[in-house]
């Protein structure tokens, strides 16, 4: 979920050089802070040259707390996998309280997630697409009308966030505008300021001023929100009024509810606009690209009998697949740390075994390896629409390091029991949305040799850099 710089002080083992059986210890120069202040800065630059000084598994000391960081896929499973000596929930809850305000002392995680799966998964997933498609097409008429003839100038990171946030916060939070729902834009206005805060948040590093306008957003949140799967009727998704009985029958109070699904709005809107952004921007960069995603919708929509498109039935669209997976691969950072509650040995891939302290954490950071391995990956820094395409055109899963093929060879979603619940939902609104555009509406840079920015890897969760993962149980996606 976040870098070493985030963690909270605590009780952790004394330092100790290069103990016999423990990964390489790194401790910085600094005495406590170590490498908190690069390892927040820049996390993918450190860790980087982390590994190339210590090889695949080391130790770092950050902040007071001891963080070692796991880069060798072949070996992740050791991490996933274990719930009785590694943890995820400790330090969830920090994050809870910090960001939201929240605690939830006798919250049933099982029974919140299978209710999640239930929603968004199988049966229940073509009607969220189908709702989901008929908010992002009327507001995107409302934006831009088809008889629009002159050219309107936009952002494209908010253009993008915007319809995607609003659309989704109508689909799960406020259904039809409505007596008991709040005004999506107000919503969206709001949350952009508290999303501004976050990494402060979620560090505890407020400014005095910051922390008054933190509290001022969230309170304005909550009273948005405050409708939102109150009752049957609210216009809010089943999911949504599940979530909220379930917190009623564990004897949540009303004001604790509400931040409860100021979080999960945070959890189910935070990333899928920054996704959809960065795939729209690697294809107007790459024209190739744009022209082969435009070719398959266009085959799609020479078939497509219904108003709504790409809703009510499965679409076979690998080239787009390809050309949002490259795209997460590209700019999908998510830590996935763990605390070590009780010593373990892990066991490496390559049969090599190291010491786990209780206390310390663990950390994976998928975008060094395996989404950014030039072992793994050819010119791994360059956007390529088809590096998931077969030759024959299908889904390419086969990828290899030391001669070994990759169970994980990219993790935008996570992986294991933490895995992204809703991750079929956001693929499928992000196919949406970018179908709409391209086939409905003419779109292009207003510099033709524009670059795309840079992405951030600063050991935070901000939305608009970080991926899917996990708080509390709840995939953020």
């Amino acid at each position: 979920m976040s870098g070493a710089a985030d963690v909270p002080s605590g009780v952790f083992n004394t330092d100790v050089m290069g103990s016999k059986g423990e990964p390489p210890l790194d401790k910085g120069v600094i005495p406590w802070l170590g490498h908190a202040l690069e390892f927040g800065k820049d996390a993918a630059k450190f860790l980087s040259r982390m590994k190339m000084k210590h090889g695949n598994i080391f130790t770092v000391r950050a902040a007071g707390c001891y963080v070692t960081v796991l880069l060798d896929p072949h070996s992740y499973d050791a991490v996933i996998n274990d719930s009785d000596s590694l943890d995820f929930t400790r330090y969830a809850q920090v994050l809870m309280e910090r960001i939201f305000n929240l605690r939830l002392p006798h919250h049933h995680q099982d029974k919140a997630k299978a209710m999640m799966k239930k929603y968004f998964m199988g049966m229940n997933l073509g009607a969220l697409n189908t709702t989901m498609g008929r908010h992002l097409q009327a507001l995107l008429k409302a934006k831009m009308p088809k008889n629009q003839k002159d050219w309107k100038e936009e952002g494209l990171f908010d253009f993008s966030y915007s319809l995607l946030f609003k659309a989704g916060y109508l689909t799960l939070f406020g259904g039809e505008q409505n007596n008991n729902s709040s005004d999506p834009s107000s919503v969206y206005e709001e949350y952009k300021r508290f999303d501004g805060l976050l990494t402060k948040m979620a560090r505890g590093m407020l400014k005095s001023e910051e922390k008054r306008t933190a509290q001022s957003v969230r309170q304005r949140l909550w009273e948005l929100l405050a409708p939102a799967g109150l009752t049957e009727d609210s216009g809010s998704s089943p999911w949504l009024h599940g979530y909220r009985r379930l917190l009623q029958e564990e004897g949540v109070n009303e004001d604790t509810q509400r931040k409860a699904v100021l979080m999960q709005l945070w959890a189910t809107q935070g990333n899928v606009g920054p996704a959809a952004f960065w795939l729209l921007g690697y294809l107007l960069t790459n024209p190739e690209a744009l022209t082969a995603v435009k070719r398959e919708f266009s085959r799609i929509s020479q078939m497509e009998t219904s108003e709504i498109p790409l809703m009510d039935r499965t679409v076979n669209t690998p080239v787009f697949d390809s050309a949002l997976e490259e795209a997460l691969r590209l700019t999908a950072a998510p830590f996935i740390t763990r605390e070590v509650v009780q010593e373990k040995i892990l066991h490496m891939a390559d049969g090599q075994e190291y010491l786990l302290r209780k206390g310390d954490r663990v950390c994976l950071f998928p975008f060094i390896s395996p989404q950014m391995d030039p072992e793994i990956y050819s010119e791994p820094q360059k956007y390529k629409y088809n590096r998931f395409l077969n030759e024959d055109g299908s889904a390419k899963k086969d990828f290899y390091k030391g001669g070994r093929r990759l169970k994980y060879y990219t993790m935008p979603w996570g992986a294991g029991t933490n895995g992204c619940v809703g991750k079929q939902f956001a693929i499928n609104t992000i196919r949406q949305f970018v179908y709409m555009v391209l086939t409905n509406y003419d779109l292009e840079l207003c510099e033709p040799n524009a670059q795309l920015p840079e992405v951030a890897h600063d050991a935070s969760i901000s939305s608009q850099q970080s991926a899917w993962t996990d708080l509390d149980g709840h995939n953020k996606f």
